[in-house]
């Protein structure tokens, strides 16, 4: 497919879509430093061959939407630990922010309502947006996201360390290598693709774009943004949650919260799933999603 642009809530967002014009929308929100492609082509044709308007985007800060250029944000560690003794954070953007883009980018679109998919970070937006803006939202997926409760169980101590020490030089090998190992961490367990897939995925990846300063800044929006208990008490939309039982990033129980606390929201737990969207299990969760907005609709 091949990007489109549109202005929404100031910003200039890249976009494309599968589909026909007049057919219900599903809107896809990828998550924490990961661009719209992580939407794998084949899912969205699938939803599309469902009959819908699939659309998905890059975030603000990353791929090919507009980088919020000379914003500062406290670097990760120092980030983590004035969240942790409660100390205020100045950050360029918030959650909050994120979501009203994908709202204008509905209203660019002429989109009235959609259902809303969100994996990860997406999802946080996804739940935001399903709470503040309930006429437009058909349904909801929270696809490996949370509910943010601090009590819950955090990363894999093996997954944080590594994340923490992103590489701080360019070199292409060097970022190959560190991102393979990520994958290789948060990944599904069951369903691992061969390193040839892999290098694929991220050369793709590194090809489109390659912005390490808009992960630092989306991170910097999900820890200064706080918590979702009250709001997701707050969504009426018909909500599905998809959690992987092996997600070492955002452990199950972040899932499950979620479901718990979305009034009459079901929950599917996906076994050996991790923190990705596995090849094997696309059918499988676009059966879920489509099965979903038929349900809602």
């Amino acid at each position: 497919m091949t990007e489109q642009y549109v202005e929404a809530n100031g910003l200039r967002l890249a976009y494309d879509e599968f589909g026909t014009e007049h057919d219900t929308v599903i809107l896809l929100i990828m998550g924490l430093g990961t661009q719209m492609i992580a939407w794998p082509d084949v899912f969205c044709e699938d939803l599309a061959a469902r009959g819908y308007r699939v659309i998905r985007f890059d975030n603000r800060d990353i791929g090919l939407s507009q980088k919020m250029e000379g914003a500062q944000s406290p670097g990760l560690a120092s980030l983590m630990l004035r969240s942790r003794l409660g100390m205020s954070l100045r950050v360029p953007y918030k959650l909050h922010d994120m979501a009203e883009d994908a709202v204008d980018l509905m209203n660019a679109l002429g989109v009235g309502s959609a259902h809303l998919v969100g994996a990860s970070m997406g999802g946080m937006i996804a739940q935001l947006i399903a709470a503040h803006y309930p006429n437009r939202v058909l349904s909801l997926t929270s696809i490996m996201s949370t509910s943010g409760r601090r009590s819950l169980p955090g990363a894999n101590r093996e997954v944080a360390m590594h994340m923490l020490r992103r590489p701080r030089n360019s070199d292409p090998e060097t970022l190959l290598q560190y991102t393979m190992r990520t994958y290789r961490l948060i990944g599904s367990p069951a369903y691992p693709p061969s390193d040839e897939i892999l290098r694929g995925k991220i050369a793709a990846a590194f090809k489109r774009s390659y912005y390490p300063m808009g992960y630092r800044r989306q991170m910097a929006a999900i820890v200064a943004s706080g918590d979702r208990v009250a709001v997701l008490k707050q969504v009426k939309a018909p909500t599905l949650v998809i959690h992987g039982t092996a997600d070492p990033l955002v452990r199950v129980e972040g899932g499950i919260d979620t479901a718990k606390l979305v009034p009459g929201a079901r929950l599917e737990l996906l076994d050996g799933m991790g923190h990705d969207l596995p090849q094997p299990l696309l059918p499988r969760i676009a059966d879920l999603i489509g099965s979903h907005a038929k349900t809602a609709a």
